[in-house]
């Protein structure tokens, strides 16, 4: 379904641009002095205004299409598959944010030559830089893009603005390609969708290549933190809007059961286990190690990104707080009810293989269909915001890595045997988001579904967190064995995908090969030096299992230790409050059914209050005397 686009909307559309364009033109000047100041901000980004900028980079333009496709085909209770990266995000901030900033690196494939010695390591820092910043960063911005053409589609219209000659030459040349935009069912007018969806996004590339190549990371916090509030706004009117049109929050759960029947809406609208369809064991288990079977287990990328350019250790540990709070809580809250609405206005008419497609579509046409103007160009804008934020963070990390570790590690250094200039590095930062926005595109054209998309990335992920968590909490990991999980993640993630039909086993199957392959490698092969290591834990003061190299630089052998298991205890309580209170929310929301065991529904509200509200007062609480001194548990460390 189409919709014009009035000049009150398009004003508002316009105006976001120049923002954007401004304040990165704004930030030039200080981000071109080294890639220090392009790529990490100066390291003095206040706590508040990364974790913003993280959840900006993670709301992204996909994401709600996402959702909606995962609630109308399984439930409120998949989420939980996007839910469960809060620990990985408060991990990061209780954990390991301080040990990022001690390291004092600019990318993490630059801390493989840190943690480890020889070849080896100089080996894994460049595949890094092209596994990480080019292949998987790659496939996360075609996601986002084929997400944001449908987002364009019906209302930007470049055949009605351009001249027939120009345009009609441009779908000959997506027919030509087979670049796949549109979900119009005939040939010509998919073509022809296909192409205006294909100018808009390179109009969005176009501006965010702009203010993120001249401005760096100060342009794209900057623009974040503006681009979040839009996007948050908008949903807000959004959701009001829906939800009011289909009766109010408490007629959604009676309205569903009206169209799919009581059974059906239960399963739907529960979050717990106990209530929910396909919540069987292999899912159960799926979501239960998927914070840590992804690359972003550790931080690596641009949540690492952010963490180091933070000005303090406490600022890297609000940031997690504050990313955790509006990715899980906020967004959720917002979306759900959406969801749940175009449900009842758009009802499922068919449950076949592009359900998921069909139903991420919604998200969409609810907009063409149900906002007035303003509040569907606001909306728009806020879509579009998102993509912009997402792309930013993720040309910038990209550009890092080519950058730092291939240009001046691998080609300047080891090859040339010089040193380049910083402002000669800037500009290689520069031209490096170009020829990323050009290899995004080309896998862009081989996209089907956003969810098919999430899917694939998140098996390339897969073997990944495992060793790249064991390299910081444990001393005896090697360079050679992160290369051996990477050679098993990649060789058998292909092979997982076409033959093990099942993708919560395809999940489990690539990251225990990867991690029993990064362990076996590490045991049976030799050390790394001694001298390496004990450079690293002075410099570093990583948690975990350092014993042997803690008491040689000096240090009580179970100090290491308890660093991990303060960490841990802050992570456990912080993620136990944020979910208690999603939950309760979210139930009262939308009149979700609680648990079997507690049948009411005001009774599991309070309880999981009382229960969050609990863990974090215990977390307070001072610790038993002898493990307050081995967690060294004063106020700042408790942040």
């Amino acid at each position: 379904m189409t919709a014009s686009l009035p000049l009150v909307d398009l004003a508002l559309l316009l105006a976001f641009l120049a923002y954007c364009i401004a304040s990165g033109l704004r930030s030039r000047r200080a981000s071109s002095a080294n890639l220090e100041q392009y790529f990490l901000a100066g390291r003095t980004l206040p706590g508040w205004k990364a974790g913003i900028s993280m959840a900006a980079t993670q709301f992204a333009a996909d994401t709600p299409l996402l959702v909606t496709g995962m609630i109308a085909t399984a439930g409120i209770f998949s989420l939980w598959r996007l839910w469960i990266y809060t620990l990985a995000f408060l991990f990061l901030g209780f954990v390991l944010a301080g040990a990022w900033r001690r390291a004092g690196v600019l990318t993490d494939a630059e801390l493989s030559e840190l943690r480890y010695g020889g070849r080896a390591a100089t080996a894994l820092r460049a595949v890094k830089a092209i596994y990480f910043g080019t292949v998987f960063n790659c496939a996360v911005m075609a996601m986002v893009l084929f997400a944001a053409g449908f987002v364009a589609a019906p209302f930007l219209h470049w055949d009605e603005w351009l001249p027939a000659p120009f345009f009609d030459a441009l779908v000959e040349l997506v027919r030509a390609s087979g670049f796949a935009l549109s979900h119009a069912g005939e040939p010509g007018a998919a073509a022809r969708e296909s192409a205006s969806n294909l100018l808009s996004l390179l109009a969005v590339l176009s501006v965010t290549a702009l203010y993120s190549t001249t401005g760096g990371l100060r342009a794209v916090v900057d623009t974040d933190v503006v681009q979040f509030g839009i996007a948050i706004g908008a949903t807000l009117v959004y959701a009001v809007i829906v939800v009011s049109l289909v009766g109010g929050l408490a007629a959604i759960a009676p309205r569903l059961e009206e169209i799919y029947g009581a059974r059906w809406t239960r399963e739907a609208l529960s979050f717990t286990p106990s209530g929910a369809r396909d919540a069987g064991w292999v899912v159960l288990g799926t979501i239960a190690i998927q914070w840590v079977a992804q690359m972003n287990a550790d931080g690596t990328g641009y949540l690492a990104q952010r963490a180091m350019a933070c000005r303090s250790e406490r600022d890297a540990r609000q940031a997690a707080v504050v990313f955790a709070l509006a990715q899980t809580v906020v967004r959720s809250l917002l979306w759900i009810p959406i969801g749940l609405a175009l449900l009842i206005l758009l009802p499922i008419a068919d449950g076949g293989p592009g359900l998921a497609a069909a139903r991420e579509q919604t998200f969409v046409d609810g907009i063409a269909r149900y906002l007035p103007p303003g509040a569907r160009g606001l909306m728009l804008t806020g879509m579009l915001a998102a993509l912009a934020s997402t792309l930013d963070s993720h040309l910038n990390w990209g550009a890092s890595y080519w950058t730092n570790d291939l240009y001046r590690r691998l080609l300047c250094a080891a090859w040339l045997r010089r040193e380049p200039s910083g402002r000669e590095l800037v500009w290689v930062a520069r031209l490096s988001n170009l020829l990323l926005i050009a290899l995004a595109l080309a896998v862009l054209g081989r996209l089907s579904s956003i969810e098919s998309a999430w899917k694939i990335t998140l098996l390339l992920g897969a073997g990944m967190g495992g060793p790249l968590l064991l390299r910081w909490l444990w001393w005896r990991m090697t360079a050679t064995a992160e290369l051996a999980a990477i050679a098993t993640s990649s060789l058998l993630a292909p092979v997982a995908l076409w033959s093990v039909e099942e993708e919560g086993a395809r999940l489990l199957l690539v990251a225990g090969a990867a991690t029993v392959a990064a362990v076996a490698v590490s045991l049976a092969g030799g050390r790394e030096p001694t001298a390496g290591l004990l450079e690293f834990y002075r410099r570093v003061r990583p948690p975990g299992f350092w014993g042997p190299v803690a008491v040689a630089c000096g240090e009580p052998r179970r100090a290491p230790s308890a660093r991990l298991l303060r960490g841990l205890l802050q992570t456990t309580a912080v993620s136990f409050a944020i979910f208690c209170l999603l939950v309760a929310a979210g139930t009262w929301l939308v009149g979700s059914p609680p648990p079997w065991w507690l049948p009411s529904r005001p009774a599991w509200i309070a309880a999981l209050l009382l229960a969050g509200a609990g863990a974090l007062v215990a977390l307070r609480l001072p610790a038993p005397t002898g493990l307050a001194a081995d967690l060294d548990l004063t106020e700042e460390s408790r942040g």
